[in-house]
């Protein structure tokens, strides 16, 4: 393992590198409704739980229209990324699997969701799903990991200059099991963040709930390494658990499409994956 990969940001480095929020897990099953866009089917039930946070975990079902955008690099100093030209493919959209991060964003409901589809030509893609420029075209699996105690909100990030999903607790959780939202900063080694907020909230182990976000490349255990150093990823599985030392260890796989198009999959490398932009995700408290 050499040198860290890093990616210099535009703004000055916050000091907290991981903020987190803790609340009580409800978990929510049910469909994306077909005719609504991809925004109104996420946010519809968990509003009428009256949920303030949410990672959601979707597969199946259809898309159809569906616009989508992938990781591209920057077109001036202001980011240190930034999204390709909109891609609407023509005919319905299979779609695979994907997560998404719910909140609001200027005091409306929204979604950030990050996929894998196969498209009406039988091709594969991956990238970042516009929410609202996306309908549901036959209806999508979901399952929310969520919890009333917690508020996430798209707050003004002067390090990346974004706005990015934050997550603030909103009260003391009511009962257990519980469940950390939290957002990872730029740089920071993805399977630290993890095992910090475990520890910061007293977890005995972990699981893994959702995860959207970009990291710097990435190293897995038996793929191929991805050399783009912008991605959109999402997390397909995670645990945090003591080793025979008694220290808290993560094991994380996900799904990734780099800015040159190339979709990888896999369980990564622990201490060698570092967040490009952001990293959105939940950690459920689990038995140690």
């Amino acid at each position: 393992m050499g040198e860290p990969r890093r990616v210099a940001q535009p703004g000055p480095e916050a000091i907290e590198r991981v903020e987190s929020a803790v609340g009580t897990l409800t978990v929510l099953d049910f469909e994306l409704e077909a005719g609504l866009t991809l925004n109104e089917a996420v946010c519809g039930p968990l509003l009428r739980a009256s949920m303030g946070a949410a990672q959601v975990e979707l597969s199946g079902g259809a898309l159809g229209p569906f616009t989508y955008v992938m990781p591209a690099a920057a077109t001036d100093a202001l980011h240190a990324a930034w999204y390709s030209a909109a891609f609407t493919p023509p005919g319905e959209t299979r779609f695979e699997r994907g997560n998404v991060t719910f909140g609001r964003k200027e005091g409306a409901p929204f979604i950030h969701c990050h996929a894998f589809w196969t498209e009406a030509d039988g091709s594969r893609h991956g990238g970042h799903i516009m929410p609202h420029d996306t309908v549901v075209a036959a209806p999508i699996r979901a399952r929310a990991y969520a919890a009333a105690e917690v508020e996430t909100t798209a707050d003004f990030d002067p390090e990346t200059n974004f706005p990015l999903f934050t997550p603030h607790a909103a009260m003391a959780p009511q009962g257990a099991p519980r469940i950390a939202f939290a957002r990872v900063r730029p740089n920071t080694d993805l399977f630290t963040a993890v095992e910090d907020i475990c520890r910061r909230h007293g977890f005995a182990a972990g699981r893994l709930r959702g995860g959207v976000g970009s990291i710097i490349g990435a190293r897995f255990e038996t793929a191929p390494p991805v050399d783009d150093y912008a991605t959109e990823v999402f997390i397909t599985d995670g645990t945090v658990a003591k080793d025979a030392e008694g220290v808290l260890v993560a094991d994380i796989s996900l799904s990734l499409v780099g800015l040159s198009g190339v979709t990888a999959e896999g369980r990564l490398v622990r201490g060698d994956n570092p967040v490009l932009i952001t990293f959105e995700l939940a950690v459920e408290e689990a038995a140690g």
